[in-house]
């Protein structure tokens, strides 16, 4: 499994006990809360795949606050446990036919309903997969779901269609030329050129006429007139990675440019206008930098007319099992792999991790992970966030004896004929032990 499969419950506490133990003994991650007021707070804060309402006869008015629930909860899938005769009633039948994956009859049968949630987990995942590669693997080009980056993309919203200068900040690795990029896209100049250049990357005695551009004869090597980075943004996005790095003068000159909307090439003397906007991006203090004088004052307050912040990957590690799962996919899209997934140590060990290189470090972990891994599903030391011990091989182990008893269970189900009795007889176990291995390896008598 590639992620961990997490669930919201919502129940009384006497109901929920049993059903939390059995949900946990197969692999669940259960969120457990007594009521839908509880329910919707956590869903404005945490995304959840597939969630469980549990109501008895001492909630039959509770039809407003699952409304609120579903106001907050568009991704997830519902499945229901409701007294009988309530699911017949208005609005509960509305809700139940209009919002629900499956509901079930209180008291329900434990095995049947964590069935139901695996199906639900299921069709979550399709239309994940399905949202996914339609945004490039999620709501602009930004895999997850956690409130520091929906608050950040609500602001890409707000700044996008303005033509105001941005000011990016964030740490190394962050992601911060995917919030230019998403800028971009939001803006009037989409159609248009996104120019990214990396400021600390460009040749000291070239960094003038690579921005600006120079005429032919202009110095040694000029062979012949060339349009700089800034014209050849013209109409579109000019984004400026770590301009921190750039040279006091060519701050200057670049101040100019912001003010007067023109530039002049190297060994020129003419003027020419561009009409571009300018995004640029720092994991260094500016404001620090300014005050010291290593960077100019003026530049950073024409700059800063729109400021966006990106949150470090340890600020939303909510995000973190998607986001390995997202690099997983497109790591494994055009080559071979032995791993077929993440262990759960390995998501573990993940969340542990403070993420110092951010979401670059992640991308660099989780692919040299699937080039590396000896075993089907990924661990802990394939990341570089463990040592290898005794413990791979006998989690091998383990998943060879899990893969011996679904096995065993298929080819007993089809012996005879798929009857469920027959098949605990010849496997010489409890008809209701069976029934549990079923449940827990997602097998039914006739996908045997």
């Amino acid at each position: 499994m590639a992620v961990p499969r997490c669930v919201l419950v919502v129940a009384p506490e006497p109901c929920a006990r049993d059903l939390l133990e059995q949900l946990a003994q197969l692999g669940w991650q259960v969120w457990p809360v007594k009521d839908l007021t509880v329910a919707a707070e956590l869903l404005r804060s945490r995304r959840f795949e597939v969630a469980l309402l549990v109501l008895d006869s001492s909630h039959p008015d509770a039809a407003p606050q699952f409304e609120a629930c579903l106001s907050v909860s568009r991704h997830c899938e519902w499945v229901g446990v409701f007294p009988r005769g309530l699911s017949a009633t208005s609005p509960w039948r509305e809700l139940i036919l209009g919002h629900f994956f499956d509901h079930h009859t209180y008291p329900a049968d434990l095995i049947f309903l964590c069935q139901s949630l695996g199906h639900a987990w299921g069709r979550a995942a399709l239309r994940m997969q399905q949202h996914d590669g339609g945004q490039g693997g999620g709501d602009m080009g930004m895999v997850g779901e956690s409130a520091p980056l929906q608050r950040l993309r609500t602001e890409i919203r707000k700044a996008g269609p303005a033509d105001a200068p941005v000011l990016v900040a964030g740490e190394s690795g962050s992601g911060k030329e995917l919030v230019a990029r998403a800028l971009h896209a939001c803006s009037r100049r989409a159609k248009r050129p996104f120019v990214p250049v990396n400021c600390g990357a460009l040749p000291p005695t070239l960094i003038h006429s690579e921005l600006f551009g120079h005429e032919r004869g202009s110095f040694s090597g000029a062979t012949s007139s060339r349009r700089g980075l800034i014209e050849s943004a013209g109409g579109g996005t000019l984004f400026l990675d770590e301009i921190a790095e750039l040279p006091l003068d060519t701050q200057a000159t670049l101040l100019r440019f912001l003010q007067e909307r023109t530039i002049v090439r190297v060994g020129s003397d003419q003027e020419i206008e561009v009409d571009v906007r300018i995004v640029a991006a720092s994991h260094v203090d500016l404001t620090a930098a300014a005050a010291s004088g290593r960077f100019r004052a003026d530049l950073y307050f024409r700059l800063n007319v729109l400021s966006l912040a990106v949150p470090p990957l340890r600020e939303r590690k909510q995000d973190i099992p998607r986001l390995a799962r997202h690099v997983y996919e497109r790591s494994t899209a055009r080559g071979v792999s032995v791993a077929r997934g993440f262990h759960t140590s390995a998501v573990e060990a993940m969340l542990e991790h403070d993420w110092p290189g951010n979401v670059r470090e992640l991308f660099n972990r989780v692919q040299r992970a699937v080039v590396m891994a000896e075993h089907p599903l990924i661990r802990p030391a394939d990341l570089g966030l463990g040592h290898a011990t005794a413990e791979p091989e006998q989690a091998h182990l383990l998943e060879a004896r899990i893969e011996a008893e679904k096995c065993a269970i298929r080819s007993s189900l089809q012996r005879v004929s798929h009857n469920v009795t027959l098949a605990a007889r010849d496997l010489g176990v409890s008809r209701m032990t069976l029934y549990r291995l079923m449940a827990k390896y997602n097998i039914t008598p006739r996908s045997a």
